[in-house]
């Protein structure tokens, strides 16, 4: 059986901090996570270190600069969808005031009604990523085991 990483947890500092996690849940589906973690850095320069303004100013061309960086994934739609994402996290954050006054928004609610906003709002965002996420920012998540029994429901 394979062994799965489970990955840290840590309420980010700032707005760049969660669309970082959003990024990384983004690009993780399909992926290993040793083969994200390795190529993270290159995210990280690739992707104006998650400024969010920065990235939803990206153009055409900077897709096209990205496809061709071989320090990060080259998955086109991934690219583009993180673009995407920059910009709803730019309308997010215009509203609440910060990416974390967000997510305060959905305090109380249950579990899977967070899980399936967070897959609505957000390109390439699933199940496990929108759990990733949740879990990866110290967010309130049902115990791994217990979701997985849900999703088979």
């Amino acid at each position: 059986m394979a062994e799965y990483e489970i990955p840290p947890r840590a309420v980010p500092e700032n707005d760049a901090g969660y669309f970082e996690k959003i990024t990384q849940a983004v690009f993780q589906a399909g992926f290993s996570w040793q083969v994200i973690r390795n190529k993270w850095p290159g995210f990280q320069r690739a992707f104006a270190n998650f400024d969010i303004d920065a990235v939803a100013a990206f153009t055409a061309e900077d897709v096209e600069r990205l496809l061709e960086d071989k320090g990060i994934v080259r998955n086109g739609r991934k690219i583009e969808a993180t673009i995407s994402n920059a910009h709803i996290c730019q309308e997010l954050v215009g509203e609440y005031g910060s990416f974390a006054a967000y997510l305060r928004s959905m305090d109380g609610q249950p579990y899977a009604k967070r899980e399936k906003t967070l897959c609505k709002q957000f390109k390439f965002m699933g199940p496990m990523g929108a759990y990733f996420f949740h879990w990866s920012v110290g967010e309130d998540v049902p115990e791994y085991h217990e979701w997985q029994a849900s999703r088979q429901k």
